[in-house]
């Protein structure tokens, strides 16, 4: 059949797709939306205003979906990342005590540096150089560092004196509610409900206001009231760091989660539709995106897990991520509501993505001793430290020294010993300190 305008623009084949295209987006949506509230909860963890961060959240995902639709002209969803933005929140501002303002710059110049990976062939040489043992190690100890978060935030695990955490109180209405929403996600996504985790974390919610877990406001707030808000977050970017070392750590580090993780993803989905070629464009797209990121106020952008919703559906075309977009637009009307959304009913979210993130350890290789250690260390120590930073340091040094250990010098690629010694020097500032 031959293609109109619209349907080459965005890379399909047939105009009788279209409906199918259409409703994959929707699905889409439906699956994905619930990053809208979440995403916001944990950068507000970082200091910054939550309705603003809201607002942040929408508008880069509006612009990546519509990016993907015509440049990647693929069914991908982009959105800020689950793991990444926790990195953004504990490690780049509780850990290395960046402001919020420092921390988005960090973003916007890792933004432009995945553009420059993205349009060359570098993002060939830099996945090829890290050990995919620690690849799947760093998304492994980001999903058990999520599920601990999670954890922390429902009251399902609590502070101890002498344990240092312990079991919370089952008492308690928040901590009740989590339970029940946990329960609710968890049934949901096995029996693949599309949409699972915002109906659980609209169901939470409902039952947090009618246990008492949580209040009503006395004064609601107008649709208008966070965009006047988002006037104290859009590009509130501070580059008075970029002189100090611990910006430019942060960039690498940030700089290699991102590249990992999105071409992995991106990979994925090309693959699932058959359309291969469309890997390039996708990549290019979500790095324009994570320059944008850090303008708009929000940590960096990835190729959603959620894609494979709309895929399922039919997705195969940038007509499915441009549909998601214009029901983001949509949102925007919504966020006085999504502000309702207690921790208690946010949390089981982070609980249940956690587990999705550490199911990567199938693919991990633990037959050989010097590959399976550094691998372990990463996995237990970023949820242990509470830092992503040092989870993945004790990884990185720990496989060149195993490596040399075993007489197994040369299957360590000189990248590594750069990483390696990168990791080693902030320690050693970092105690100097």
């Amino acid at each position: 059949m031959k293609q109109n305008g619209w349907a080459r623009s965005f890379g399909m084949r047939q105009d009788d797709v279209v409906k199918k295209e259409i409703g994959a987006g929707i699905i889409s949506y439906f699956a994905i939306v619930y990053i809208v509230m979440v995403n916001a909860s944990i950068l507000a963890d970082a200091g910054m205003p939550l309705q603003a961060a809201m607002v942040g959240t929408l508008l880069t995902s509006i612009a990546g979906c519509l990016l993907m639709a015509f440049i990647g002209k693929s069914p991908i969803i982009v959105v800020p990342g689950m793991g990444i933005n926790a990195f953004f929140t504990y490690t780049l501002v509780h850990s290395m005590n960046l402001s919020w303002q420092e921390a988005l710059a960090v973003v916007t110049v890792t933004g432009i540096l995945f553009a420059a990976v993205a349009f060359t062939s570098l993002y060939k040489v830099i996945s090829e150089a890290i050990p995919h043992n620690l690849q799947h190690g760093i998304t492994v100890g980001i999903g058990l560092f999520l599920t601990f978060i999670g954890l922390q935030k429902s009251g399902i695990v609590v502070a101890h004196q002498t344990t240092f955490v312990t079991i919370g109180h089952f008492d308690d209405p928040g901590v009740l509610t989590a339970c029940i929403t946990l329960l609710l996600a968890f049934v949901l996504f096995v029996r693949n409900v599309p949409g699972g985790l915002l109906i659980s974390m609209i169901s939470g919610t409902a039952l947090a206001y009618l246990l008492g877990a949580a209040e009503l406001p006395a004064h609601m707030m107008s649709a208008a009231e966070p965009l006047q808000q988002y006037g104290q977050l859009f590009a509130e970017l501070s580059f008075g760091g970029l002189v100090q070392l611990s910006f430019w750590i942060a960039v690498f580090l940030l700089l290699l989660i991102v590249v990992f993780e999105n071409i992995g993803l991106i990979a994925s989905h090309t693959s699932i539709i058959g359309r291969p070629e469309t890997f390039p464009g996708s990549l290019r797209a979500l790095s324009i995106t994570n320059v944008f990121a850090g303008i708009f106020g929000t940590s960096p952008v990835v190729a959603a897990a959620e894609t494979t919703a709309g895929i399922a559906a039919g997705g195969r075309s940038g007509l499915t991520s441009f549909t998601t977009a214009v029901l983001f637009c949509a949102t925007f009307f919504f966020i006085p509501v999504l502000t309702l959304i207690p921790d208690s009913a946010i949390a089981p979210i982070l609980i249940v993505i956690g587990g999705l993130m550490v199911q990567s350890v199938k693919d991990m290789d633990f037959s050989e001793y010097t590959e399976a250690f550094p691998a372990f260390l990463i996995m237990v120590m970023i949820p242990f430290t509470y830092s992503i930073v040092d989870g993945m340091a004790f990884g990185f040094i720990a496989y060149p020294v195993a490596k040399i250990a075993a007489g197994k010098v040369k299957e360590v690629p000189k990248v590594m010993y750069g990483i390696a010694a990168l990791f080693l020097l902030n320690f050693i500032i970092y105690a100097l300190l």
